[in-house]
């Protein structure tokens, strides 16, 4: 079946997933990426590779910082950004997801960036522009349901290469509600794809995934024993609002077996860097004193994902 993100030559023409992703592509991504970490270094404002398109931000679920940064990234592109009001918008009114696009595809829309609460929603919105004969229109996925968000996985997979220089011989380990994250999903599918030879899973068993093992993953429990000789951390957040039941005993019965404290991080190797992909949530599964400290590389995450997203709508367009 062939890949709905690709066309017939290969070419990304939408990002709906690092899943299914060759590693060519995702490591043109993030040179692509360097090249706009070196201007923003610059302190050059724009380029103007989107010129004359128009980015529609479609966020069906609130995330201020991920709007933020795709917002951001368009206008350094160049880029006429417009932000759809969801609240006030007419899917609240009755009107479907596809009625929606359609008259925005009107309006000369050349790129959409989705944000949605039911995953596979970026996949629709690109089968239905593939039958409508919109081909110069591209979907980019910034985070659907529990399934995936590409760009934060490509920005993550980013801050490792930069700081690390090269995959092939780290442990990765990814920490938390894996289950309910599609960050983790993407990071997984990425990092996999890159050659790390060694991805580890640690959290309570009510949040993994069942079929971590089958996916090549170490799954650890004892978050002490997960942490050891560990090259790179991903700390995740708890994604209340994804959980159904209660699938712990406390926040801080979690904090104690599963939060990253400077005492747990001596575990891992001395050089290893801390990441998160935010809210960040000090006290639950990260200690102040290490989401601020040396190890931490947080904050560059958020610089980074910057460059990213430059770097996939400039390559949806054609510029890559």
């Amino acid at each position: 079946m062939p890949n709905p993100q690709l066309n017939a030559n290969g070419e990304l023409i939408h990002l709906l997933s690092t899943e299914g992703l060759p590693r060519e592509i995702l490591t043109h991504i993030l040179d692509t990426a360097a090249t706009f970490v070196g201007i923003t270094d610059r302190e050059v404002k724009k380029v103007p590779l989107l010129r004359g398109k128009s980015v529609f931000n479609l966020f069906f679920e609130n995330s201020t910082r991920t709007r933020t940064t795709f917002e951001i990234a368009a206008k350094r592109l160049s880029a006429d950004v417009l932000n759809l009001d969801i609240t006030r918008s007419s899917t609240s009114k009755g009107e479907t997801l596809l009625d929606t696009i359609d008259n925005l595809c009107s309006m000369h829309a050349d790129m959409f960036v989705v944000r949605h609460a039911t995953s596979g929603a970026p996949y629709l919105i690109a089968e239905h522009l593939k039958r409508m004969g919109k081909h110069d229109i591209h979907v980019v996925n910034a985070g659907d349901g529990r399934h995936a968000h590409p760009t934060q996985g490509l920005l993550d997979t980013y801050t490792i290469r930069h700081f690390k220089r090269d995959f092939s011989s780290l442990t990765v380990a990814i920490i938390g509600d894996i289950l309910h994250s599609r960050v983790a999903r993407s990071n997984i599918h990425a990092l996999k794809t890159l050659g790390v030879p060694e991805l580890r899973a640690i959290g309570p068993q009510t949040l993994l995934p069942t079929r971590l093992s089958q996916m090549g993953i170490r799954v650890f429990h004892d978050m002490r024993a997960g942490l050891k000789d560990c090259d790179v951390i991903i700390m995740l957040r708890l994604q209340n609002e994804r959980m159904n039941g209660a699938l712990l005993p406390s926040v801080g019965e979690y904090f104690k077996h599963y939060g990253l404290s400077p005492e747990k991080l001596i575990l891992a190797k001395p050089d290893a860097i801390v990441m998160h992909p935010g809210p960040i949530n000090r006290g639950v599964e990260i200690d102040s004193e290490v989401a601020d400290g040396s190890r931490s590389v947080i904050l560059n995450q958020v610089t980074f994902g910057i460059a990213v997203r430059m770097a996939v709508m400039s390559i949806l367009a054609g510029n890559g």
